[in-house]
């Protein structure tokens, strides 16, 4: 309760010592019936979530039957607003809803443009505001291979003019636990904008309210953090800000009993939920979009139709609970209507198989074995699973998805984490736990920093268990904006970078706008995408046109490999991660092997002592459809890059329901395998409402090798910081993936001097030293500590991989090195080709002529096609921002 309690009285403070801000208006009052609808970025979006603004407003005006609507989207700006092809054909226009009131909130991402950008922003907003009292709110989409965006909105009467009030953003916070500096790397811009913002909003005669007066104090509070990553509000900072706005519209603050304000937020809550389900609908695609033909357009009509009566059916509980009524406990929705049967188009006979059953269909390379470890007999809650990872204690975690491909009007949403054991060490689950339940379409998940964090679309969750029960009762969004227009194409394969960057993926047709403290990252069809949750650092790590990267994994050096799910094909990812700026994307890259088959859905590199010698290095990737099994290319050195041929595929079922759509080494050195099993796969080729599509299966596989001896699983879970570094030199990759991830939650103190004195223990002279700095090195930076000496070292090391992975890292840490500029000079001049690869890389981070100048010097080297396509695409990426600044000199 301190949390709260601290904010209200900052807000007391505030109000008892500043003036109103904005224009002199007189309180806002409202009409009966009243509609009220918000716009805006992040700041609006959020505030749905909380509902705190929505219950004091509810509470105040109990009689007047407000209905509010909150269409928030994070990243949107006043010139930009990336939707989803025809998304003005799903009924959330302003001529759709036809406002009395709106409520915008605009200027933060303005602001990045910084004082440079004031002109051009005065008058970009005197145009919005010009528009938006015309109903005039058009979306923009992106076809695909096109980098002009097309404008969308709805033509139509405006049946009474809006009010307007524009809404500042709020200040930012410093986060002095995390080094996060957003206040003092945002608020100047903020300040200035909020001013031009002012002026604006008087010449064209709209309400102003400034946010960023009373909560700047608010943030500076150093007892108290409201933000979670310094620019986005928590709960708490959310209730604070309700009071503000509260008290700047509508003036001295009306007293409603708690338990009323409980009662009123209850049923708020519940609307919210559906609403969110209709504008934020995932699978807009097949709703409005390019693949609404010929199934979208039989199911979704009615299901929108019956979700929107359940709205108002709920508008008219908000109402009650606002005049103290007592409600049913449970919700009428008798007078919705019932949706109507779909009928399948699949016409092959449909066996369901026992596990038992299944296990036969399997053929595997010689001298292997497949075993069940888990199925939805034994633990009949692992339904259609999708995503799975392995803890510090060997349990699996892995997320079911029975509401998959989405949510049906009226059948509510409960999707899981399970955490499946083996307490018994026989290869099988004996033992599950519901770590998270109610959630919605979770597909991807991975494991840090105490908790999970899991795919949400269009969010992405962290979840907690801060009691110890084993069961997350703490949840927060910690991304927003990630779109949802395909559910299977949404953020997905989640990894682990070895510096502590979070790696996902998103497919074609979805356009995402992303939110934090260092600016809006935005991208249309397809990108993988880099988070650092601990700096709150998000960028594009991978713009291209890709179909759906359902998979990436790292090798012991730190390169990285991308699986693009629907194509089949497979990419090498330095050459296409260099920076770029949006809407530009990387053109068409060379694979690394030759397709076999597709679509394939995750992939795993071969590191297990459990595995042949020759196997060793191996890249395996799932394939779903077709050739229904695990296929194994042998990946050897070619120039800069990589090249992989195939050998015999590791498994293969005849069971055409089988369906891989996970792989990952477990701590025993098997190879787990997630089996969606499911007779249908596609959204295209058949209905999202199919009555054959599975909602209750689900198997994991186990495959080993008999001719030798499974690995001995290292004790992770408990362990100090000086017995974890020590499994640093652990030979399989995803050891020390976990030894990383399970150090990144320690004490950094603790872990840097563990480090430090492990490293001292090293003998220069092993064949793996260059390679332990650099996990060392990794480690530190897991902890958010960049030991600039030991990145000095192993850019001078003898091996080239080393040297190359030192310049990816450097490719990030330009703003904390003293001479960035310098060290890619030497190393565009390496012998080893990678290294040069990567060197042009890290240049696309500049904006200079200088780095230019530098990336000419790789053309004395030899090439070969990836040097090629890098040294182009940094080229073009660099010319084009010399060109601007250029122009914006003139």
């Amino acid at each position: 309760m301190l949390r709260p309690l601290l904010c209200l009285a900052a807000v007391c403070m505030w109000h008892s010592i500043m003036p109103h801000s904005g224009s002199a208006a007189e309180p806002l009052t409202f009409n009966q019936g009243d509609k009220i609808v918000v716009i805006g970025n992040t700041l609006a979006e959020r505030q749905q979530y909380y509902n705190n603004f929505e219950t004091l407003l509810h509470a105040r005006f109990p009689d007047k039957q407000l209905v509010y609507r909150n269409l928030g989207w994070s990243g949107d700006s006043i010139t930009l607003r990336l939707r989803s092809q025809d998304f003005q054909d799903h009924g959330h226009t302003l001529i759709d809803h036809q406002p009395n009131v709106i409520f915008a909130f605009f200027g933060y991402n303005e602001s990045f443009a910084g004082e440079a950008g004031i002109p051009a922003f005065k008058q970009e907003l005197e145009k919005f505001l010009a528009g938006l009292k015309q109903l005039k709110y058009p979306t923009h989409t992106y076809p695909v291979g096109k980098f002009e965006p097309n404008e969308q909105d709805k033509q139509g009467e405006v049946k009474v003019a809006p009010r307007i009030i524009l809404f500042s953003p709020i200040a930012n916070e410093d986060l002095p636990g995390t080094g996060v500096k957003a206040a003092t790397r945002n608020n100047k811009n903020i300040a200035l904008y909020v001013g031009a913002m002012e002026k604006v909003a008087a010449k064209a005669d709209v309400q102003f309210v400034n946010l960023f007066q009373p909560t700047e104090p608010l943030l500076d509070d150093s007892k108290t953090q409201l933000t979670i990553n310094g620019c986005h509000l928590t709960d708490a900072g959310d209730e604070a800000l309700a009071k503000i706005l509260d008290q700047e519209l509508f003036g001295t603050p009306v007293k409603t009993a708690p338990e009323a304000l409980k009662a009123i937020k209850k049923e708020i809550t519940e609307k919210n939920k559906q609403f969110f389900y209709d504008y934020r609908a995932v699978n807009g695609y097949y709703i409005y979009g390019g693949r609404k033909k010929p199934f979208g357009v039989v199911n979704f009509p009615p299901e929108f139709e019956k979700l929107r009566k359940m709205i108002a059916n709920r508008d008219q509980r908000v109402w009650g609970a606002s005049q103290g009524k007592q409600l049913p406990a449970k919700i009428d929705d008798s007078n919705t209507g019932e949706l109507p049967a779909i009928e399948t188009n699949f016409t092959k006979e449909i066996a369901i198989t026992p596990p038992q059953e299944a296990l036969k269909s399997f053929t595997v390379a010689e001298g292997f074995e497949v075993n069940l470890f888990a199925s939805e007999v034994e633990f009949p809650e692992l339904q259609n699973p999708v995503s799975m990872t392995f803890d510090a204690e060997g349990r699996i975690w892995v997320t079911t998805n029975a509401a998959y491909p989405q949510y049906l009007p009226g059948v509510p949403v409960n999707d899981k984490i399970l955490i499946l054991s083996d307490k018994d060490g026989d290869g099988k689950a004996d033992h599950q736990q519901i770590f998270a339940e109610n959630l919605y379409i979770p597909i991807g998940v991975e494991l840090a920093d105490g908790g999970a964090y899991v795919s949400a679309q269009p969010n992405m969750l962290f979840l907690k268990d801060t009691d110890g029960d084993g069961k997350a009762d703490k949840q927060e969004y910690v991304l927003h904006g990630l779109d949802s227009g395909d559910s299977h194409h949404a953020l997905h394969a989640f990894e682990w970078g070895p510096g502590g960057e979070l790696y996902f993926a998103e497919g074609i047709f979805h356009h995402s706008q992303i939110e934090s403290p260092f600016g809006l990252t935005r991208s249309a069809n397809a990108a993988v995408y880099r988070f650092d949750p601990k700096s709150s650092h998000f960028s594009n790590f991978v713009s291209y046109t890709f179909a759906n990267p359902w998979g990436q994994i790292f090798d012991k050096w730190g390169q990285n490999l991308i699986a693009d799910a629907s194509g089949g094909n497979n990419y090498i990812a330095g050459p296409f991660s260099g920076d770029i700026d949006f809407p530009r994307k990387h053109p068409g890259m060379k694979q690394f092997l030759e397709k076999q088959w597709r679509p394939t859905c995750g992939c795993e590199i071969v590191s297990s002592r459990n595995f042949p010698d020759e196997m060793q290095g191996d890249f395996l990737l799932n394939n779903c459809i077709g050739f229904q099994g695990v296929l194994q290319y042998r990946l050897r050195e070619e120039g800069s890059g990589y090249h992989a041929d195939p050998v015999s595929p590791l498994l293969r079922s005849s069971d055409p329901n089988f369906r891989p759509v996970d792989i990952q080494f477990g701590p025993d050195g098997a190879l787990y395998l997630l089996d969606w099993y499911n007779p249908l796969v596609g959204h295209m080729q058949h209905s999202i409402r199919d009555p054959n599509r599975s909602k209750i299966h689900g198997r994991i596989w186990r495959i080993s090798y008999k001719g030798k001896p499974l690995v001995k699983p290292a004790k992770i879970a408990g362990e100090s910081e000086e017995n974890l570094v020590k499994l640093l030199s652990s030979y399989e990759d995803r050891t020390r993936y976990r030894v990383r991830r399970e150090l990144r939650d320690r004490d950094p103190k603790k872990v840097v001097a563990a480090v430090d004195q492990w490293i001292a223990q090293l003998s220069p002279e092993s064949a793996d030293y260059e390679r332990m700095l650099l996990e060392g090195f990794w480690v530190k930076q897991q902890v958010a500590v960049l030991d600039v000496k030991l990145l000095n070292k192993l850019l001078e090391a003898k091996s080239g991989h080393a040297r190359a992975a030192a310049v990816r890292a450097v490719s990030y840490s330009i703003d904390q090195l003293d001479q960035p500029l310098e060290i890619l000079q030497k190393a565009v001049n390496d012998e080893f080709p990678r290294v040069r690869l990567e060197a042009i890389r890290a240049l696309s981070f500049f904006d200079s002529q200088e780095a230019l100048d530098v990336t000419v010097e790789a053309l004395l080297h030899e090439q070969d096609v990836y040097l090629e396509y890098v040294f182009k695409e940094t080229q073009e990426t660099l010319q084009r921002r010399i060109s601007a600044k250029t122009s914006e000199s003139k």
